[in-house]
Formats: structure tokens, sequence, C-alpha cells
């Protein structure tokens, strides 16, 4: 991904009028709002929204998320913004994690039109999408020890994340636990993000984990969903906060495992196909497994399945992007559907296997 791919339809000065009406209701008639701005390096589903707010009890660096509106071709079909806000809480709270902290939750679509929750802006530096961290800068360029330690800490986000025990209750909002039911929501979303439209390398990649199902699953735990360093801020390459929480569910630890390491592969893939080397010896399968293994003695287990998942998904959702893209008129629809999979020859060289 080398382009920046539009999450928003939504004007940004009304948009600042109407939080800091909305922000006077909550805490008083003497709040005020800076001017808003959108990140520029991550992210393409729900839209964020980055500002200060100033009211009696002092002035606090915010980060509000809004579900995205319906003229901007959502790439989900449902955001649940209290889940989201509940799983951070969550996170934090229990497991340690430095999930933002978060400051309000509002249901009501009438202030903005549309649900959204406001949280604390965390400093520090995140490795962007848009050029991939892998073309460059700060990350690629750091010494081999950094990025090892950098790597390590990310593993320990999810290890201690999985490693926490939650209750039915609080997890209630996530839907069904287990495989089964994610495989099967996966399967609804991808007819919901595609219609009539067949995705042959898909729906090949659902026929080949269904030949390929894991014995045993495994336990279920609380799975970040959108386990990459992308979501993860750093200073001096400790994480200092945990971003993106939409994709959060219960499951096997496998989930996030996979998903952290490929979606390194696909950036990685990007690179090499440029001529660059990028990263190689960054998010390797074994080091990640191993280092998850110190972390909880837990033995990863069926991650040739779980990487095929892993591309799966992702397919799903950049097929959809791309769609957007097509929406918007920013690139024609492709003659081979298959071309909407920006990885489709990691899908295919996966089906071989």
């Amino acid at each position: 991904m080398t382009e920046q791919l539009r999450t928003s339809t939504r004007d940004l000065e009304e948009l600042r009028e109407l939080v800091a009406a909305w922000l006077r209701g909550r805490v008083g008639a003497g709040a005020s709002v800076s001017e808003l701005s959108r990140p520029s390096g991550n992210g393409m589903s729900s839209e964020t929204l980055f500002f200060t707010a100033t009211w009696s009890e002092g002035t606090t660096r915010c980060v509000a998320r809004l579900a995205p509106a319906a003229e901007a071709v959502p790439v989900f079909p449902a955001y649940d913004l209290r889940a989201q806000f509940e799983v951070m809480r969550l996170a934090r709270e229990k497991a340690g994690i430095p999930a933002p902290r978060t400051l309000w939750f509002e249901p009501d679509p009438a202030p903005l039109g549309t649900p959204f929750f406001v949280m604390e802006r965390a400093d520090g530096e995140v490795p962007p999408d848009v050029m991939p961290y892998t073309f460059g800068g700060w990350l690629h360029d750091a010494p081999p020890e950094d990025r090892r330690r950098l790597q390590d800490a990310s593993v320990g986000i999810v290890a201690a994340l999985h490693g926490t025990a939650y209750t039915p209750e609080e997890v209630a909002a996530l839907g069904r636990p287990g495989l089964r039911a994610h495989v099967e929501e996966q399967r609804a979303y991808y007819e919901w993000a595609h219609g009539k439209l067949r995705i042959p390398v898909l729906e090949r990649a659902f026929d080949w984990l269904e030949s390929h199902w894991p014995r045993d699953p495994g336990p279920d735990v609380l799975c970040w969903g959108d386990a990459r360093i992308g979501n993860l801020m750093f200073q001096d390459f400790t994480p200092v906060a945990v971003l993106d929480w939409e994709m959060a569910a219960v499951g096997p630890r496998e989930l996030d495992l996979s998903w952290m390491i490929f979606l390194h592969r696909w950036f990685q893939d990007i690179t090499t196909s440029a001529d660059l080397p990028g990263m190689p010896d960054f998010m390797r399968p074994d080091d990640v497994c191993q280092k998850y293994r110190e972390l909880t003695g837990y033995e990863a287990r069926d991650m040739d399945f779980y990487e095929m998942y892993a591309a799966l998904r992702h397919g799903i959702i950049m097929a959809r992007v791309w769609q957007r893209r097509i929406h918007f008129g920013e690139q024609p629809m492709p003659d081979d559907p298959d071309d909407l999979v920006l990885h489709r020859a990691t899908i295919e060289d996966l089906l071989t296997r």
C-alpha cells in the first residue's frame, strides 16, 4: 500500500463545530475544541480525528473514533464502538496493556451523525502503512538489536492480553467464541463486502481451510484482532499505546500470532516486488512463536492453517478497500476479480501446500 486511501467524506470544520457543541453539553459551556485533523500514515476503516479539548479541568489532547458514513463505502458492515471502548478499558485495567485511556462514549448518532468515542492521545512513533515501514524510515534504519527489542515487546503485548482472564460477561459483546464461529463470520463478511461478485482465489482459500481444519484449535482467549505493529505506538522501541480494537474477538491464540506475522510478510512482499530489500529478518514466524512460547509456555500450532486464514482475511479486507477506490474513481475495476486481492500470488502459493 503506497497511496493514502480515502476514509471519510465529512468536512473537518463542520465536524469541529459539532464536536465543540457536543463537548459543551458534556463538560460545560466554557469548553472549546481546536482545529481537527486526520492521521495520514495508517488506518483504512473507522474515521479518526485528532483535536485538543479545553474545559474547566484543563486541556487534553484527544482522539475520536467515528463509524464511517454510509456514503464512504465502509470497510466493515458494522462498527460496534461500545465494544471497542469496553475492550480497550479491559485491556488497560486487567491486562496492564497500554491501551489509550478512554474518556467518553457517545452512542447517540445525533451530535455527529454517527456514534463515536473519545480517548486520550498518546505520544510516540508508529510504523507507517503509507509508505510501508519496510521501505525505509526510523524502524527500517534502526540497529538490529532495537528492531528485535521492538519485535519482542510487540509479541509481549499479545502474550499479556492472552494471559489475562476475562469473564464471559466482559467479552460477550465480541460475539460467539471459537475458531468455527470466527470463520463463519468471515464468510458472512465476504458475502457482505462483495455481494454478487465472486473472487475465486478467496473462495478457494475458504475451501482449503475446510480441508485443513485443525484437529484441536486449542483454548479461546481474548484476541486483539488487528495485532500488528502498525497499530502500536512506540517510544524508544517500547510500546506506549495499543490501537485499533475493532477486530477484537474471542478465539485461538494463533489468530493474533498469525496476523502479526502475515501483515509484516505482506509489507515485505510489496517491498521486494519493488526490488528493495525490506526487512527480511523481522517478524519471522519461528522468532515470533519462540518469543511467545518463552513468555507464555504455549506452543503455537497449526500455523500453516492460520497463515492461510490470515491471508484470506486480509484478502477480503483489501478487496473491499480496492472496491472503495473504484467507487471513488481512484482506479478502474480489473478484468480479473482476483486482481482485487493485492497479494493473490501469496494466497495462490499457500494453496499449493
